[in-house]
């Protein structure tokens, strides 16, 4: 029976082709405006998160400030430093903290021959690589024997590579840093990113932090940086981070006013907002453009009833149920739409390959370009949205004259002229 139903909807719009091929164009548009718009959303939403994710999956930030609470017999207002003591406190007693960083940092001139460029001059721990996803494009970042034995080597940025270097290799030269002779070990990748602190990634020169006292008094960090054992432990992390120097510093370990802390997991909901909020708005907008096609395809199936009344009431009086002559409406609508619909993924195939990519980061930056831009790629899940959008609009937009024609009298029908 739903054999014999398909093959009937296939010769009744193969009676007017012309018709039911310009309603299928609605529907055609429609889905290519929705594969389109969703393929769209899923690329921003993960070159979003790419890029927030570069500043480092786990990594925490802490800056020194100043108590706000009295404790101990200490006054409030008491500056907070941070110093080699308090790294060591909190690997002894913070057990949810897998690593922790001091980061000293000052902006001082950098030279390479006649080239130079003044930037942001961080001495670190060989641990931050990895906390802060710096990746080496060429030669490698700060190793432990670099900090032990106190080694004048730098690992620079992306852009100051390209302003002291332009395009000759650097590893393996010798810049001066506040006068001071450092061998370049590497430089970095390309990095995307959407948050930083201090100064952007690209802009920075790496040095250990043992050879940063050569150059200024490194008691006193700048930052602090840690990271936990897992994501969900962040905010315990924090609590024991802020308790473990607090002990030794004399505060009360419940002042978050002392220690200020960037965490990205405090952020996360922020972009998950946005990037789902997006995709849920292109989502909807290429539904509407759908749900145009899907009225053009009610308005020729009410028509299509209106021509075939005397049919609808031979049926009818030869034995056909009501849900008969529903089901033949009905499966009309859903051949026009689901036509239209293996014809319109098509064309987002095609139109998907012939644009690639859209510009996004590398419209600010031509060595982002590529890794920093839209691919329109039209994935099995974007194809599963599009297909379950298509089938509502199909069975919405055949409801309607499905029920209008199986509600005819028979009567009336037969005598229609």
């Amino acid at each position: 029976m739903f054999r014999e139903i398909l093959i009937q909807s296939w010769i009744a719009l193969k009676r007017n082709k012309l018709r039911s091929l310009l309603t299928m164009l609605g529907i055609v548009w429609g889905i290519v405006a929705v594969a389109l718009l969703i393929a769209y959303g899923n690329s921003f939403r993960s070159l979003l998160v790419a890029s927030f994710d570069a500043f480092g999956k786990g990594a925490i930030i802490a800056w020194p400030a100043q108590t706000s609470e009295q404790a101990g017999g200490q006054r409030a207002g008491k500056q907070v430093r941070f110093e080699k003591e308090d790294a060591e406190q909190v690997q002894q007693e913070a057990t949810l903290v897998r690593t922790v960083c001091m980061e000293t940092v000052r902006w001082l001139p950098i030279a390479y021959g006649e080239r130079v460029a003044n930037t942001a001059i961080r001495g670190v721990c060989p641990e931050y690589g990895e906390m802060r996803n710096e990746v080496a494009d060429v030669g490698r970042w700060i190793s432990p024997e670099d900090l032990l034995e106190r080694r004048r080597v730098a690992f620079l940025g992306r852009r100051i590579r390209e302003k002291l270097f332009s395009g000759r290799p650097a590893v393996g030269e010798t810049v001066r840093i506040a006068g001071i002779r450092f061998t370049v070990i590497g430089t970095m990748d390309v990095k995307i990113q959407m948050s930083s602190y201090f100064t952007s990634d690209d802009e920075s020169v790496w040095i250990p932090y043992s050879a940063a006292g050569d150059i200024w008094n490194t008691r006193y960090a700048s930052v602090l940086l840690f990271e936990p054992v897992a994501p969900q432990f962040e905010k315990l992390a924090m609590q024991q981070i802020r308790a473990a120097i607090a002990k030794r510093q004399r505060f009360s370990p419940t002042d978050e006013r002392a220690i200020l802390m960037f965490g990205r997991e405090q952020f996360r909901p922020i972009i998950d907002g946005i990037t789902i909020g997006l995709q849920v708005l292109l989502t909807f907008i290429g539904a509407l453009t759908l749900g145009i096609g899907g009225v053009g395809v009610m308005n020729i199936m009410l028509v299509s009833v209106d021509e075939r009344i005397r049919e609808i009431g031979l049926r009818r009086a030869l034995g056909a149920r009501r849900r008969h002559i529903q089901a033949q409406f009905l499966s009309e609508a859903l051949v026009l739409t689901l036509v239209g619909g293996i014809i319109g993924i098509g064309v987002a195939y095609l139109l998907s390959a012939a644009i690639g990519t859209m510009p996004l980061f590398g419209a600010f930056d031509k060595e982002q370009a590529g890794k920093g831009d839209i691919h329109l790629y039209i994935s099995a899940s974007t194809l599963a949205v599009s297909a379950g959008v298509l089938i509502v609009v199909g069975v919405i937009s055949g409801l309607v004259p499905a029920l209008r024609a199986s509600r005819l009298n028979p009567v009336e029908a037969l005598r229609y002229e």
